[in-house]
C-alpha cells in the first residue's frame, strides 16, 4: 500500500506525500518549506494552492482537493480533513479497495494539532487502519499549558509593554504563527505592524477569507517621524532569519512563541527578553488522544523522538518508528 523512500509515497498511485524533492505527483499537507517539493503535478487543498505559488510559482500546476470531498485517483479514494495547523493544512485519508471488495485505510496527520485556533479550521480524525503521525512533542514533558492560560499571558505581557511605552517584538515564523498571534492581538484590541514577508502571506490569509483585524506592513508608510507609531506591536521574523531585524523600532522587547518554551531556558536558547509555550504542533497529551480515536491497527510515528514509539507501546498501541532500516520499505 505505501513505501518510505526518504519521505512517504503511496505506492500503487506513484504518489509522494510531503517530499520535498521534485516528484511527478506529490501531495502538500501545507505550505511550510520542509513540507514543499516543485512536483509536476501537486495535491493540496486549496488554501495551501495559493500559498504554495506564492512560495514556488504562480504557474505551478495543482490539483485542488477541498476538504472532505473524496477525489478517485488511481486505487485510492484521497479525501482530506482539516489538520489544524495552519491556512490550509491538511490531513490525508487514502483508501485502498481491493478485488473482494474489502478496503484498507491510510490517514497521514502531517503537522496538526487538535486545538481550536483563530485563523485557520479546526483538526478533524477521521478513523483510519494505518495511522502515520507527525510526533514532534513526543515526550511526556511536552504537555503544554491551557491555550487559553498561555493567550491570556500573552496579552497581558503585550499591554504591560506598551505602557512602559516599550515596543513589543514578536518573532514568528511567516506563515501560520505570524498570522495567529496577529489575529490574537489584534482580538486583544492591540493594532499590529508585521514585517514585509509576513504581510504577504497574510494578504493570501484575507484572500481566502481570513480576517486579521487591524493589521499593516512594517514600512515607510506606517512609521511617524522613523519610528513604529505607539501602541502597536511588531510581528517579525524568527531571530536568525535573514532581514528579520525591522528600521524604527525604539526600546524593543522581545518575545518568542513557541512550544518549545515550555523548557524555561528557552529565553536564551532563542536570545529573547520573553518565551511562551504556545505551538501550532499536537503537544504530548493531544498526541496521546490522537492515536486514541483515530484507532488505527497500526501507528507509524514520524518526526519526533523514537521513545514516543515506547510510550505508545506501554499504552497498548502497535506502534513503529519511521527510521533506520524501516525507511526502505513499509507495508
Amino acid at each position: 500500500m505505501f513505501h518510505w523512500d526518504r519521505g512517504l509515497f503511496l505506492t500503487p498511485a506513484g504518489l509522494a506525500v510531503d517530499v520535498c524533492r521534485r516528484q511527478p505527483r506529490g501531495f502538500i499537507s501545507h505550505a511550510h518549506a520542509d513540507h514543499l517539493g516543485s512536483h509536476e503535478l501537486a495535491l493540496c487543498t486549496p488554501a495551501t494552492a495559493c500559498l504554495y505559488r506564492h512560495r514556488r510559482g504562480a504557474r505551478r500546476r495543482v490539483l485542488e482537493l477541498p476538504y472532505g470531498k473524496p477525489l478517485e485517483f488511481g486505487p485510492f479514494q484521497l479525501t482530506t480533513y482539516p489538520a489544524g495547523h495552519c491556512l490550509g493544512s491538511a490531513m490525508l485519508l487514502a483508501r485502498q479497495s481491493s478485488e473482494s471488495g474489502r478496503s484498507r485505510t491510510l490517514l497521514y496527520t502531517g503537522d496538526f494539532k487538535l486545538q481550536a485556533t483563530a485563523t485557520c479550521v479546526e483538526a478533524e480524525l477521521p478513523r483510519a487502519d494505518i495511522l502515520i503521525m507527525e510526533s514532534t512533542f513526543g515526550r511526556p514533558k511536552y504537555c503544554l499549558p491551557p491555550r487559553a492560560e498561555t493567550i491570556a499571558r500573552l496579552i497581558e505581557l503585550v499591554r504591560s509593554i506598551l505602557a512602559a511605552e516599550q515596543t513589543p517584538v514578536l518573532h514568528l515564523y511567516p506563515l501560520g504563527k505570524g498570522q495567529e498571534i496577529t489575529r490574537l492581538l489584534t482580538i486583544a484590541g492591540i493594532p499590529v505592524l508585521q514585517h514585509p514577508m509576513t504581510y504577504a502571506i497574510s494578504e493570501i490569509y484575507r484572500q481566502c477569507g481570513v480576517d486579521l483585524g487591524d493589521v499593516s506592513q512594517h514600512d515607510e508608510r506606517t512609521l511617524i517621524d522613523g519610528r513604529v507609531p505607539p501602541g502597536h506591536a511588531v510581528v517579525t521574523l524568527p531571530r536568525g532569519m535573514r532581514n528579520f531585524r525591522l528600521r524604527g523600532i525604539l526600546r524593543p522587547v522581545s518575545i518568542a512563541i513557541t512550544g518549545w518554551a515550555i523548557d524555561p531556558a528557552a529565553k536564551y536558547r532563542y536570545g529573547v527578553d520573553h518565551a511562551l509555550p504556545l505551538s501550532d504542533h499536537a503537544d504530548y497529551h493531544q498526541l496521546m488522544e490522537t492515536a486514541q480515536r483515530v484507532g488505527a491497527k497500526k501507528i507509524y510515528c514520524t518526526h519526533g523522538p523514537l521513545e514516543f514509539v515506547d510510550h505508545l507501546r506501554e499504552a497498548g498501541f502497535n506502534a513503529f518508528p519511521v527510521t533506520g532500516s524501516v525507511q526502505t520499505r513499509l507495508f
